[in-house]
């Protein structure tokens, strides 16, 4: 599925946690990158702490600007989510704020090479937690990279409003860029506006929802025990299949030869 980016436009609707669940609950060898430029909080919360010295995307970039040894380095800055499978892998975010200014020159070589790990031997996919659209130096180059966008948000009205102004500026960036108008998909979660109206209003189709899960939501963030049996994990499970469609009927599309015009897309 190659590059998967999850995106916010304001507040905390579960960007993070979102992306972990999913993460935790699909069925794809994944990496998990934590390319929120605020920092991340995967390995201080999900994890606890729990591992000895400095590890992820910061630490890459550093290296990478002093050494250009990204292909080499990239593997030793992973934690194994589900030791010792290799299956699910973390590139962490940056805990100082001094390594956001390491990473934002990095955001394109980044994007870049996320996308050429669904090539790998063995292939992985990436999951990337891009945090919020309205921070300094956020992470266009990935976003435009991005084999399906999702655009998280709460379903209420104060927070529906937000997104709008960011879907349009999501809009007119892939407009410039040239990214195919098919990329960006929202996801609300919670409960609030039903999910037609939501996409009516915002014009950009809904790819599913995710419940209000405050139990899994405070292991996602805090540690503890996961139960796939959880709402929030069975609906992150079941979004992978309407993810996995999009990307097939992209890539159909992408494929079809010109001369026998564009297949029909649901």
């Amino acid at each position: 599925m190659a590059i998967i980016a999850l995106v916010s436009a304001k507040g905390s609707p579960g960007v993070t946690t979102s992306a972990l669940a999913c993460t935790l609950s699909w069925h794809r060898r994944l990496v998990l990158a934590e390319c929120d430029p605020s920092g991340g909080t995967i390995l201080a919360g999900y994890l606890g702490g729990a591992l000895d010295g400095p590890r992820g995307i910061g630490e890459l970039a550093v290296g990478e600007l002093r050494d250009g040894n990204l292909e080499t380095a990239f593997w030793s800055q992973l934690v194994d989510l589900d030791a010792p499978k290799r299956e699910r892998l973390l590139l962490p975010g940056v805990v100082d704020p001094a390594q956001a200014g390491s990473v934002s020159p990095l955001w394109q070589r980044f994007a870049d090479f996320f996308g050429e790990l669904e090539k790998g031997r063995p292939p992985y996919d990436v999951i990337v937690d891009c945090g919020r659209l309205q921070v300094g130096n956020p992470p266009w180059p990935i976003l435009r990279a991005a084999t399906v966008v999702l655009l998280v948000t709460r379903a209420r009205l104060p927070e529906l409003s937000a997104t709008r102004s960011t879907v349009r500026a999501i809009e007119r960036d892939f407009t410039t860029h040239r990214v195919p108008p098919d990329t960006l998909r929202l996801l609300p979660v919670g409960d609030g506006h039903g999910t037609g109206e939501i996409a009516k209003a915002l014009r950009v189709p809904v790819i599913a929802r995710l419940p209000e899960d405050r139990r899994t939501a405070d292991v996602l963030s805090l540690g503890g025990t996961i139960r796939a049996n959880r709402p929030l994990m069975r609906a992150t499970a079941a979004l992978e299949a309407p993810v996995r469609a999009l990307l097939d009927r992209r890539r159909a599309r992408l494929a079809w030869p010109a001369n026998q015009g564009v297949p029909d897309v649901v």
